[in-house]
């Protein structure tokens, strides 16, 4: 009926500027051309859309009955490995490759020393540790343990970013039209979802917490490299690896913990999350 109204409108238009019939029924045909065209491009897109929800959520009620217990099996056999259980804080050390060079001894008496510090200047030098061009032993590695930790941590970290995120636009595409009364299962998505947005959150927040790692530790070694005869700083480093391993031990935990959390809330309501109102006919028996 809009399309029928719309053509004659254009019609009309075309004979009041004294347009004649040929040149009208050609410029219409074209008009309708155009319009039919639109509406099937719509009707495409709607239906691509349309797809895309329905394939967004048979993916999400799979991953939750399937996927999510999986994850959870194959975390536990994971933090059960001789990587994340029972491994002594030792076995994340690595020498730094950074030797602590020879004292250099000075001769304080007789002119010669005189003459040193006229030509040094020793008497103005400040305890600004050693000037660093290039390390004699080569590059300082990064820690190869705890690498082969995060390499092994970062797929599950990033899994579980995704996982959340899906499980966040099928409860979002569940979520009925406002209306007023009947929103306890309303309620109970919007908390589901809050949990899920959580979650998504605090996964993104572990990739940060490894690149932080990095930071520090290259700022500690750094710290040796100037400071070769402190040996805080090498003791530093030690402990960084340490607690990093240790956070990835957390961190893995965590994933397990939130793929745990999220089957529970989203089996437990499954049937208020799919329908959070129930159709008239069945509230009347």
């Amino acid at each position: 009926m809009v399309l029928r109204a719309s053509i004659a409108n254009r019609t009309l238009r075309y004979y009041h500027f004294g347009i004649s019939n040929c040149k009208v029924h050609y410029l219409v045909s074209v008009y309708i051309s155009k319009c039919l065209i639109k509406y099937v491009l719509r009707d495409q897109c709607y239906i691509s859309v349309q797809e895309y929800k329905d394939s967004l959520k048979s993916k999400a009620e799979q991953l939750i009955t399937k996927g999510f217990p999986e994850k959870i099996v194959k975390l536990n056999e994971l933090l059960e490995t001789p990587s994340f259980c029972n491994r002594e804080l030792s076995d994340v050390h690595q020498d730094l490759n950074v030797a602590i060079p020879d004292p250099i001894a000075l001769n304080h008496d007789g002119p010669a020393m005189k003459k040193l510090k006229r030509e040094n200047n020793l008497d103005k030098i400040e305890a600004s540790g050693t000037q660093v061009m290039v390390l004699p032993s080569g590059p300082v590695p990064c820690n190869k343990p705890l690498c082969e930790l995060i390499h092994t941590a970062k797929p599950y970290i990033r899994q579980l970013v995704e996982d959340s995120n899906l499980l966040k636009m099928w409860i979002s595409f569940m979520i009925p039209k406002i209306e007023d009364g009947n929103n306890f299962g309303v309620s109970i998505q919007e908390d589901t979802l809050a949990e899920i947005q959580s979650v998504e959150s605090e996964a993104a927040a572990f990739f940060d917490q490894i690149s932080r790692y990095f930071i520090s530790r290259g700022k500690i070694v750094s710290k040796v490299a100037k400071y070769p005869h402190i040996i805080d700083y090498r003791r530093a480093v030690q402990e960084l690896d340490e607690k990093e391993y240790l956070s990835l031990w957390l961190v893995m935990c965590e994933v397990r913990n939130r793929y745990c959390s999220l089957h529970d809330i989203v089996i437990k309501n499954l049937e208020k999350i799919k329908r959070p109102r129930p159709s008239n006919a069945e509230s009347l028996y």
